[in-house]
Protein backbone atom coordinates (compact mmCIF):
# COMPACT_ATOMS: atom_id res chain seq x y z
CA UNK A 1 0.00 0.00 0.00
CA UNK A 2 1.42 2.80 -0.81
CA UNK A 3 0.72 6.85 0.67
CA UNK A 4 0.14 7.76 3.93
CA UNK A 5 -0.24 4.81 6.22
CA UNK A 6 -3.79 4.22 7.52
CA UNK A 7 -4.48 3.04 11.09
CA UNK A 8 -7.15 0.62 12.00
CA UNK A 9 -8.95 -1.04 15.15
CA UNK A 10 -7.62 -5.00 16.19
CA UNK A 11 -9.05 -7.13 17.98
CA UNK A 12 -6.12 -10.49 18.91
CA UNK A 13 -7.00 -13.32 21.12
CA UNK A 14 -7.33 -17.23 21.10
CA UNK A 15 -9.92 -19.79 20.25
CA UNK A 16 -10.54 -22.80 22.02
CA UNK A 17 -7.46 -24.55 19.73
CA UNK A 18 -5.18 -22.03 20.54
CA UNK A 19 -4.80 -20.96 17.02
CA UNK A 20 -5.24 -16.92 17.30
CA UNK A 21 -7.80 -14.89 15.22
CA UNK A 22 -7.32 -10.71 14.25
CA UNK A 23 -10.38 -9.06 13.32
CA UNK A 24 -10.51 -5.22 12.10
CA UNK A 25 -12.42 -3.57 14.01
CA UNK A 26 -12.73 -0.92 11.57
CA UNK A 27 -13.33 -3.27 8.69
CA UNK A 28 -17.03 -5.29 8.36
CA UNK A 29 -16.21 -8.96 8.18
CA UNK A 30 -12.26 -8.62 7.60
CA UNK A 31 -11.01 -11.21 10.07
CA UNK A 32 -7.99 -13.84 10.21
CA UNK A 33 -5.76 -16.07 12.30
CA UNK A 34 -2.15 -17.67 12.79
CA UNK A 35 -0.99 -19.89 14.77
CA UNK A 36 1.13 -17.48 16.63
CA UNK A 37 0.02 -13.84 17.64
CA UNK A 38 2.93 -12.45 15.03
CA UNK A 39 1.71 -14.92 12.20
CA UNK A 40 -2.54 -13.66 12.56
CA UNK A 41 -0.80 -9.82 12.66
CA UNK A 42 0.65 -10.53 9.65
CA UNK A 43 -2.23 -12.41 8.23
CA UNK A 44 -4.74 -9.25 9.11
CA UNK A 45 -2.37 -6.70 7.71
CA UNK A 46 -2.30 -8.61 4.73
CA UNK A 47 -6.41 -9.30 4.67
CA UNK A 48 -6.81 -5.67 5.27
CA UNK A 49 -4.56 -4.57 2.44
CA UNK A 50 -7.00 -6.92 -0.19
CA UNK A 51 -10.10 -5.37 1.63
CA UNK A 52 -8.79 -1.82 1.02
CA UNK A 53 -7.79 -2.60 -2.80
CA UNK A 54 -10.80 -4.32 -3.17
CA UNK A 55 -12.85 -1.28 -2.23
CA UNK A 56 -10.48 0.91 -4.48
CA UNK A 57 -11.80 -1.55 -7.36
CA UNK A 58 -15.13 -1.09 -6.93
CA UNK A 59 -14.71 2.84 -5.69
CA UNK A 60 -16.61 1.95 -2.35
CA UNK A 61 -15.86 3.84 0.76
CA UNK A 62 -14.75 2.19 3.72
CA UNK A 63 -17.68 0.48 5.59
CA UNK A 64 -18.62 0.55 9.22
CA UNK A 65 -21.00 -1.81 10.85
CA UNK A 66 -24.55 -0.83 11.46
CA UNK A 67 -24.48 1.33 14.43
CA UNK A 68 -21.25 0.84 15.22
CA UNK A 69 -18.51 3.82 16.12
CA UNK A 70 -14.99 3.96 16.58
CA UNK A 71 -13.88 5.89 19.66
CA UNK A 72 -10.92 5.98 21.35
CA UNK A 73 -10.82 6.85 25.25
CA UNK A 74 -8.38 6.96 28.32
CA UNK A 75 -8.60 5.13 31.22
Amino acid sequence: MRGKMKKFKIALGQDEDGAYIAECLNLPGCVSEGRTKQEALENIRDAISGYLESLKKHNEKIPLRPGMQIKEISV
